[in-house]
């Protein structure tokens, strides 16, 4: 589950984390009083306008912005606000912005110079470890520090029995090239910034830039976190930061009726029972010089209704051309997917107007074949994978 910035930061600043201030707004005139009484509380006196969306590299699309004045904080707010801001990591079409995030100016002058690093804790998997990834390039697009200058990204890797060792958070400060009161600032902050990530069951915290600031503060100035769903029944607070509005419609639909659906860009919905038989036949239409459109794992029942309500949520996509269904009867029998997709078909009519290619293999899997082929529907049914994939390739040709 994504969280918006100002929701890192909470979590952040919970943990002690020292965070670039700020508070949220739904319009111009909100955003001016939050202003007000963020300059009271902090003496600020520029506001930074950031559009809440769930994705990087904001700033580009134009969705972070100075406001040097009350006037100019309204201007910029209701300029953002109900923009659909175009990104990076957006789709083409953009995401629509409903919020922003009215924060301090924390790049003011002193006696040194403001530094931006690069910062984050996720699981390195092919370890089996926690992993702080930093660099001295912060503010910039870690992508691109790797391909053009990675000797400037760093690791540390946490055994998760032991956690962050005191050695390794000064290694971490000592590579970033800091001394002095920023050295021991980064000492504590990358320590309560792992602890938020652990106890936060995240998957990922990322901070870009965290700030040296001219008075040697250390500060994340953005947050971009990523939590685990899988732990969220551990986080009831947490669960309660989820803004579906972020969130793709079909797949939010798919989970309240308890069906695994990820959206893909292809032409050819996928409807499986089991994750890997899901990644394999997925592999298939690609084989076959096509792309999958979707992601979806009815799981073991796969009767008339829960077939029919997943044949509902694939053709929500109008780039949808054909629909192939794959299923490995053990525990779910082949005969009664088979009754289960054609009754589906039966009871939707016309709204299918799509070829449907059905592979059942496992339990009753014959059976299953003469049901589908003397349904009197135009479904089509296969038996082995490269049939399927011969079926898929000819509907679409």
């Amino acid at each position: 589950m994504n969280l918006h910035e100002y929701q890192g930061k909470e979590i952040l600043a919970s943990y002690g984390v020292r965070v670039q201030r700020g508070y949220v707004a739904n319009n111009a005139e909100e955003a001016v009083a939050k202003a007000k009484q963020l300059t009271s509380e902090t003496g600020t006196g520029w506001h930074v306008i950031k559009a809440q969306i769930h994705a990087g590299g904001r700033g580009k699309g134009g969705g972070v912005k100075l406001a040097k004045n009350l006037d100019q904080v309204a201007e910029i707010a209701g300029q953002i606000i109900g923009m659909d801001l175009i990104t990076p990591q957006t789709p083409p079409q953009g995401k629509r912005v409903h919020k922003v995030l009215v924060a301090e100016d924390v790049y003011y002058p002193g006696e040194s110079e403001t530094k931006e690093f690069y910062m984050s804790v996720l699981l390195n998997r092919g370890a089996g470890r926690n992993m702080i990834m930093y660099s001295t390039e912060g503010g910039m697009d870690i992508e691109e520090v790797a391909e053009h200058t990675p000797h400037l990204i760093f690791t540390e890797e946490i055994d998760p029995a032991v956690g962050l060792q005191g050695f390794q958070a000064r290694r971490i400060a000592f590579n970033l090239g800091l001394s002095g009161d920023a050295f021991k600032e980064m000492l504590k902050f990358v320590d309560a910034l792992y602890k938020a990530y652990v106890g936060s069951d995240a998957s990922m915290f990322e901070i870009n830039p965290v700030l040296k600031t001219s008075d040697n503060k250390i500060i994340a100035v953005d947050a971009k976190v990523d939590l685990d769903d899988n732990a969220l029944f551990r986080h009831k607070d947490l669960a309660e930061m989820r803004d579906i509005r972020e969130e793709n419609p079909i797949e939010v639909e798919a989970k309240e009726v308890g069906l695994n659906y990820v959206d893909l860009d292809g032409t050819v919905g996928c409807m499986v029972n089991g994750a890997g038989l899901a990644m394999a036949t997925m592999d298939l239409i690609k084989y076959a010089g096509f792309e999958p459109a979707n992601f979806l794992d009815v799981g073991g029942t796969a009767d008339a209704k829960r077939v029919e309500t997943a044949f509902r949520i694939i053709l929500k996509d109008p780039n949808v051309k054909a629909i192939l269904i794959n299923i490995f009867g053990g525990i779910v029998r082949c005969d009664r997917v088979a009754q289960g997709v054609v009754d589906a078909y039966k009871n939707m009519g016309d709204a299918i107007k799509v070829p449907i290619i059905v592979r059942l293999q496992g339990t009753n899997a014959e059976i299953a074949k003469d049901l589908i082929d003397n349904s009197g529907m135009p479904i089509l049914s296969a038996v082995q994978f490269q049939e399927a994939a011969d079926q898929v390739k000819a509907a679409l040709s």
